[in-house]
């Protein structure tokens, strides 16, 4: 079973991508993670990666799915995958669509969080982040049932995001629309394109998340 998750920034599609990650044994694919481990490697790709990154471009689509492609052959992809955060755009969607194929294998759910952006952006203000696993918290609505210690890792060190103020908000959200908006009729076009009511409480978007994968 292989997982697309759209949604604004600040839908809660981190937090739920961890949810199915531990309850179906697949794992959330960050691109950023990929990228980081790329340039680590220090091999060619990671070099071109590298110098994309370090002149402020954006990294090519062809990279990006050559990166997808190596992660989702690794072992722990073998029940499906989730992806979050990619594809952003139109045209990576069907380039997506095209090296799955090759890889004998399709997107089989898209999952909209549907918000509504005023609530979203007092839910954001506050949000905060672990360190170590990236587990999202918020300072109202979800803070860790121990003070000072993620739920998830039991790291004790988090950070505030700094695109996580009300002016950085609204111009995410305005990225959102106008190169993701798109993505939306492409997947409902195709039938897996399912929506989720994102301002829930947490549990109750996971209980509606696990009704279409169920």
């Amino acid at each position: 079973m292989n997982v697309i998750l759209l949604g604004p920034p600040g839908s809660g599609k981190g937090t739920q991508a961890k949810r199915i990650e531990q309850a179906h044994d697949m794992p959330q694919l960050s691109t950023g993670d990929m990228l980081r481990a790329e340039i680590a490697a220090d091999n060619a790709l990671g070099r071109r990666v590298k110098g994309v990154m370090e002149s402020g471009k954006l990294v090519p689509d062809d990279v990006m799915i050559t990166l997808i492609r190596s992660r989702i052959r690794m072992p722990d992809c073998r029940n499906g995958f989730i992806l979050d955060g990619f594809p952003r755009t139109l045209p990576q969607a069907e380039a997506l669509d095209v090296m799955l194929r090759g890889e004998h294998r399709q997107i089989d759910h898209v999952i909209e969080f549907e918000v509504f952006e005023p609530n979203l952006i007092e839910r954001l203000f506050g949000r905060f982040t672990c360190c170590n696993c990236g587990a999202s918290y918020h300072e109202r609505y979800n803070r860790p049932k121990v003070e000072g210690v993620c739920d998830v890792c039991g790291a004790c060190e988090f950070i505030c995001r700094a695109d996580d103020r009300p002016e950085a908000i609204k111009t995410r959200f305005e990225a959102y629309r106008r190169q993701t908006a798109p993505l939306l009729p492409y997947y409902d076009r195709r039938g897996i394109l399912q929506k989720v009511d994102a301002m829930a409480d947490i549990d109750t978007v996971t209980r509606q998340i696990e009704t279409i994968l169920t």
